[in-house]
């Protein structure tokens, strides 16, 4: 079991930006597909984005598309959110989250196919 550590969150106004990472140090990261998840309260958690072992492929859902762009740098074992524009509706515990995947190429969005998980950090985005 790969152990993640997120961090990058914090405070932020509509529209500003924050980037988030997700470290993994002492594993070789990149064996593993890396997604990033967000809960708010009294909402379901939910994917936001996802990248594949070799960075080659990534997928986002429609709500953050164009806004945030999902990286990594595997000779750093860290993966990044680069959120811009944020909105009211961002607001939540982000979570990413390690799959081991057989192809370099490919990730998914679904959650269940994640089994590592980091413990959050919160992005609130307020006026």
């Amino acid at each position: 079991q790969v152990q993640l550590v997120e961090s990058g969150g914090g405070l932020v106004e509509p529209g500003g930006s924050l980037r988030l990472s997700c470290a993994a140090p002492g594993f070789t990261l990149d064996y593993y597909a890396i997604g990033w998840f967000r809960q708010a309260p009294g909402k379901e958690r939910e994917v936001v984005s996802c990248i594949s072992r070799s960075g080659h492929n990534t997928n986002s859902v429609d709500s953050v598309k164009g806004r945030f762009t999902i990286s990594r740098d595997n000779p750093k074992n860290t993966v990044y959110l680069q959120m811009n524009s944020l909105k009211f509706e961002d607001t939540a515990v982000y979570y990413c989250a390690a799959a081991m995947r057989d192809s370099l190429y490919t990730c998914s969005m679904t959650t269940g196919a994640y089994t590592s998980w980091g413990q959050g950090t919160q992005v609130t985005v307020s006026s």
